[in-house]
């Protein structure tokens, strides 16, 4: 697999004129994503509130706002392919706006009514979800998210989601590696 070709290819699926480009990554799935995100100095926050204990600082959910050309950048799209690190989203708004967002999808309710966490941000959740949602459920998932992309299972495809027209619409992006 070529590294670079994989990492350029994913940069011209990633970043939009006009929009900001987040990664929400998963601290369980990534190896040491609190101090390579240091080390990067990459900006980002953690979806969970308040002071973590040591252990759950290494597997929570952390959002991070991507630019081209960044260290974190070329980082991630070189590493994350086939390893269901996260999931990608573009929106107009800033890290505090989508911590918001992202904060809310957290937790959800089971049958019983108990909360319990949910892990959107793996694609191996995201995607069979988005599929079962109503189009109300895709308007709180969405809100001020202009796409969602996740690897998919077969390496050679990233799944571009976006709530239009009242719809969830789903392209299938051809990754050559």
């Amino acid at each position: 697999m070529d590294k670079e070709l994989m990492k350029q290819q994913l940069e011209k699926y990633l970043f939009r004129q006009n929009t900001h480009t987040y990664a929400v990554l998963d601290g369980a799935s990534v190896p040491d994503l609190p101090v390579r995100l240091f080390e990067l100095n990459a900006p980002n926050v953690c979806l969970y509130r308040g002071e973590l204990p040591p252990d759950l600082v290494y597997v929570a959910p952390y959002l991070v706002h991507l630019y081209p050309g960044t260290p974190v950048t070329d980082w991630l799209l070189s590493e994350c392919w086939a390893k269901h690190w996260g999931i990608f989203a573009q929106s107009p708004l800033s890290i505090t706006g989508m911590r918001k967002h992202f904060r809310m999808l957290l937790t959800v309710d089971d049958a019983s009514g108990n909360p319990m966490l949910f892990r959107y941000y793996d694609p191996r959740v995201l995607l069979p979800f988005l599929m079962t949602c109503n189009r109300d459920e895709l308007e709180i998932i969405f809100g001020d998210v202009f796409y969602y992309f996740a690897e998919l299972p077969d390496l050679n495809q990233l799944s571009r989601f976006q709530f239009a027209d009242n719809k969830l619409n789903e392209a299938k992006l051809t990754i050559e590696v």
